[in-house]
């Protein structure tokens, strides 16, 4: 008989073993041994689950949470204030600026705080289409007399870019150009944004890196044929085109240097990189080189650019320490992912985000189920370990429609719909891999089993 006593030890050795650095091998000799014994999907405790969605969101960095605690507990005051409080709280902002100022390579007087990446995405929209009504009325420009502003994007932008653009279209405030991406790169090309352009072009917006396929759209390309370009529009009387990249998914997973993208606005996002949910926005020599108008009015914040209080994002010094180690440890793991999906399931999957002579996010791989009928959400769902997604949150009310950025970079109906995003992090290890993809493996035998009984 096996007394009490030995009954708690065993119990010990197993969640120890459970909680540490073997636990990845213990749940794999667990899935293996209840191979035939678990053919239904049954509930895992989310500890022992793998998170494959960092291209969504991040878990905040101990170090971001000790400063958010900190702020709270001693720099609760208003930093505009004198007393020590709100000393604090002023002095936390300065550090955080400078070092967001520093992970982008720019000047702490060009970074702007905002309440995220949508609010800063509309802030640069807005403020190039009434600098375009303002500058054209007071230069009273005849080419341009009562012309609307034009802005160019492409058709894989975020929504917190499309949607304002349709919006300014739709109420006759803005001409919006949506230049389709190459089916062959995934990118949009340079030689297909110039041949938008129009003497009422103000503004481009494209990404610096898509949230679903990782694809690396060529900025710093596009900057300097823009800057080129936009000289010789001064002596034709037209209006400079200014240049905006949303650098939400390529901070924290590639370097990140707004003198070497040549860019006139660039959107930071604090949650895409272990921070807090707020964001920042750069512009180059704000209010001199580059003009930015507030949405918001009431205190004297920010410059008065944008009122309301602002917050540390700690994250940032992270970044600009560590970004070529995080890059490599998450490209390592996420090849290692896709060399495995590849052994595993051979021709029955389909790679969404592998285009040829096209760099992408270290970390994102976009994959189909090659399996008619199969939607990527079901075979989420039939995953017992694996925390993914089938796309960015923002398109989770859109049912099961296929994503228009696969779409629209080529990808088959039949693939957009069967696929999932698996984006590791700075902490996803190969043993975290071999675990998913066995899982996935799983999730894919009980769709067949589901599909045959039907």
């Amino acid at each position: 008989m096996v007394s009490c006593r030995s009954l708690a030890s065993l119990r010990s050795l197993w969640c120890s073993l459970l909680r540490g650095p073997c636990a990845g091998s213990v749940l794999l000799l667990l899935m293996a041994s209840n191979e035939d014994q678990r053919p239904e999907k049954t509930e895992i405790p989310d500890k022992w689950k793998v998170y494959l969605d960092y291209n969504a969101t991040t878990p905040p960095a101990e170090e971001v949470v000790e400063v958010v605690t900190l702020a709270l507990q001693e720099a609760w005051g208003n930093p505009s204030s004198s007393y020590s409080a709100g000393c604090k709280a002023k002095q936390l902002i300065d550090t955080a600026r400078e070092h967001i100022a520093r992970m982008v390579k720019g000047k702490p007087e060009d970074i702007i705080f905002t309440s995220g990446g949508t609010e800063a995405n509309n802030m640069v929209l807005c403020s190039a289409v009434e600098y375009f009504n303002t500058s054209t009325r007071k230069e009273q420009s005849r080419s341009l007399e009562n012309a609307l502003p034009h802005i160019i994007t492409s058709n894989v932008e975020h929504d917190s870019i499309a949607l304002p653009l349709k919006h300014l279209q739709g109420a006759s405030k803005a001409e919006i150009t949506f230049v389709p991406v190459s089916t062959t790169t995934g990118r949009v090309e340079v030689e297909d944004v110039v041949a938008a352009l129009r003497p009422n072009t103000c503004l481009v917006s494209i990404m610096l890196a898509n949230n679903e396929t990782g694809v690396i759209m060529p900025v710093a390309e596009l900057a300097q044929r823009l800057g080129h370009i936009s000289e010789e529009r001064k002596a034709r009387g037209l209006p400079p085109i200014l240049l905006h990249t949303d650098a939400a998914q390529a901070l924290g997973k590639i370097g990140v240097d707004v003198q070497e993208l040549g860019v006139d606005y660039l959107t930071i996002v604090g949650h895409k990189f272990y921070g807090p949910r707020i964001g920042a926005l750069y512009v180059h020599e704000i209010g001199k080189e580059t003009p930015l108008l507030p949405m918001l009015y009431g205190g004297g914040q920010e410059r008065n650019y944008r009122p309301g209080d602002s917050f540390s994002l700690q994250a940032a010094e992270l970044v600009s320490l560590h970004c070529a180690m995080y890059e490599d440890q998450m490209r390592s793991v996420r090849d290692y992912l896709e060399q495995r999906l590849q052994a595993v399931f051979g021709n029955k999957i389909r790679f969404n985000s592998q285009f040829p002579g096209t760099d992408r996010l270290p970390n994102t791989c976009n994959v189909s189920l090659l399996t008619p009928a199969v939607l990527g959400r079901e075979w989420l769902s039939h995953c017992d370990y694996l925390l993914a997604s089938v796309g960015a949150a923002c398109h989770s009310d859109r049912g099961d429609s296929p994503s228009h950025v696969l779409l629209n970079s080529g990808v088959p109906p039949d693939a957009a719909r069967g696929a999932i995003r698996l984006s590791v992090g700075r902490d996803t290890s190969r043993e975290d891999v071999d675990l998913i993809v066995k899982d996935l493996k799983k999730a894919a035998k009980r769709l067949e089993k589901k599909e045959q009984k039907s």
